[in-house]
């Protein structure tokens, strides 16, 4: 994977302390600087961490074979654990030191498929984040034409726990 690593192990995650010792800002940019590894998820899926930004988050990836359902087109998780994964993370960016999130609920819209191996980029963008509840909207485009694949909305827990 570019530039990030995905975690193959237990130990490789970071532990609490780590976690709760930045804001969530920082957790994803140490991500993105390979400080810290990318989720197990990510490596399983074929997508990396592009961009971090405070409320916003750009993956990059690509469906492949291994993605798809029986009809041959990448399957509904596919999609929806990449936008999960933008949305949350971006509802991370504005989480402060001491404090977690977790997706409460989640809505994706499919679009049309994407073809296999075709560069995507998703993005999750914070529409609004307070003390104990954030919100996101989230979309899967064509990394090369910006055609649009899919949407989702999240809304996720803030939780103070440091």
């Amino acid at each position: 994977m570019p530039e990030t690593y995905a975690a193959t192990r237990p130990d490789q995650l970071p532990d609490r302390e780590t976690t709760l010792s930045m804001s969530g800002l920082d957790f994803m940019q140490a991500i993105l600087d390979g400080r810290l590894p990318m989720a197990p998820i990510a490596g399983l899926l074929n997508y990396h961490l592009d961009t971090v930004e405070e409320g916003r988050i750009l993956f990059r990836g690509a469906p492949e074979f291994a993605h798809l359902n029986p009809t041959g087109t990448p399957h509904g998780g596919w999609y929806g654990t990449l936008l999960d994964s933008a949305m949350a993370c971006a509802v991370m960016t504005i989480v402060p030191k001491g404090s977690v999130y977790t997706t409460l609920e989640y809505k994706v819209n499919i679009v049309r498929a994407i073809p296999v191996e075709r560069e995507i980029l998703c993005e999750g963008l914070v529409e609004h984040g307070g003390r104990s509840t954030g919100v996101a909207n989230g979309w899967i485009r064509d990394a090369e034409t910006g055609k649009l694949y899919a949407t989702g909305s999240t809304t996720c827990m803030i939780m103070k726990l440091g």
